[in-house]
């Protein structure tokens, strides 16, 4: 310490930054490719700047094509993925009412631990990892448990599962009930209409098939949440993540926009890049593609005489793949392996499935036939080593 009391400078900041370049083909984030990194780079704008503005009124044109939705209060959360969850839950939920929480992996856990903190009630439908819900179990739940709300995750990226929607949102309607989508590790790469299926609420992150940086979610209300949201009984529990206010800011109403918060500028660009990529390439390609390698990794994965988790192909989300540690291998082992002599990224399984599995993402930029044979060497490499 000097003598006026100043701590000596960490020497580790007066070093040049240091980092490897690797193939993130886990489950989020993926990699960016150079145009979203150059628009990390461009020059600062103020957030109320008349030019930042267009710019967000192009991202909302980009999401509304990306949800497929006509729905006014579609915008961006400041936040990761978990920032947009907790925003559907504190805007929809008044204390006391009731979620009924579609659980079949560890998104559904987070959204039901959140109910509860806001001091709303969360029941549960319990499925297996790998296993996803039907519309009559669904409705049994309905009439059980009259809730406000449903949620349900699309692509449950730690049971590898995507989610049937058609017909759910319907079904919903029909007991009084608003459907929330959780569609952060699918949007992009796995069929999403919005409108169509009748959902109330959805929302994604950045990260995943859009391949821009974490820390910008997009979300979208339909008018029957929007009007449940400005009709609410108590104010929401918070501020940051009011919808009003920041459907406000984002100009999704009548009104003047009102400073809310300071956006994540730089990011604001990256999306805008995400969804402009997204748009060049179609929704529809961009689902076949994330398609095509999913089925490529499929069929190699079992040439290597692995199972996958998730046993019936239509339920299983091309965007993560789970595949079934062999017994007497240890999942850790193989992913350092592929780490340290690929660069490659191959991610291990979260709650019940932790050791269990190996899970690989196919999203956006990543989703191409060569970073689907380089992670099969590489996984295929690390068995051999670490069976030796």
């Amino acid at each position: 310490m000097s003598s006026t009391g100043v701590s000596a400078p960490p020497q580790c900041l007066l070093k040049p930054l240091d980092f490897p370049h690797k193939t993130l083909m886990g489950p989020g984030p993926s990699n960016c490719p150079p145009r979203i990194l150059a628009a990390c780079a461009l020059p600062m704008l103020g957030h109320l700047h008349p030019e930042f503005i267009k710019i967000m009124d192009e991202v909302k044109e980009g999401l509304q094509y990306a949800f497929q939705t006509q729905n006014t209060w579609t915008f961006v959360i400041s936040g990761t993925g978990h920032g947009a969850m907790e925003a559907a839950c504190v805007n929809l939920l008044e204390p006391g009412e009731v979620a009924l929480v579609c659980q079949n992996g560890i998104w559904g856990q987070r959204f039901a631990d959140m109910v509860d903190r806001n001091g709303s009630v969360a029941e549960k439908l319990i499925r297996p990892m790998g296993q996803v819900f039907n519309l009559s179990e669904i409705e049994e739940g309905l009439k059980k448990y009259n809730p406000a709300i449903l949620f349900i995750t699309h692509g449950e990226s730690s049971g590898a599962t995507a989610q049937p929607l058609e017909g759910l949102g319907d079904l919903c309607h029909r007991y009084n009930c608003l459907l929330l989508v959780d569609s952060v590790a699918a949007l992009g790469g796995v069929p999403m209409y919005m409108d169509k299926w009748g959902i109330d609420v959805l929302y994604s992150g950045s990260q995943k098939v859009l391949s821009s940086p974490p820390g910008t979610s997009p979300i979208a209300f339909s008018p029957q949440a929007r009007e449940k949201v400005l009709n609410r009984k108590t104010k929401v529990r918070s501020y940051y993540f009011d919808a009003g206010e920041l459907a406000n800011y984002w100009g999704c109403d009548e009104n003047p926009r009102r400073y809310h918060h300071t956006a994540p500028v730089s990011s604001i660009y990256a999306l805008r890049e995400g969804l402009a990529r997204l748009v060049e390439m179609g929704l529809e390609a961009s689902w076949k593609n994330n398609r095509e390698c999913a089925e490529q990794l499929w069929t190699g994965v079992e040439k290597l005489g692995l199972e996958l988790w998730v046993p019936n192909k239509e339920e299983r989300n091309p965007c993560v793949t789970a595949v079934k540690v062999p017994e007497g291998v240890n999942w850790k082992d193989v992913a350092d392996y592929a780490m340290k002599n690929y660069r490659v990224e191959i991610s291990g399984g979260l709650g019940q499935l932790a050791g269990k599995v190996w899970r690989i993402g196919i999203m956006g930029y990543n989703a191409t036939p060569d970073n689907i044979r380089l992670v099969l060497r590489a996984l295929g490499e690390a068995l051999e080593n670490v069976r030796k």
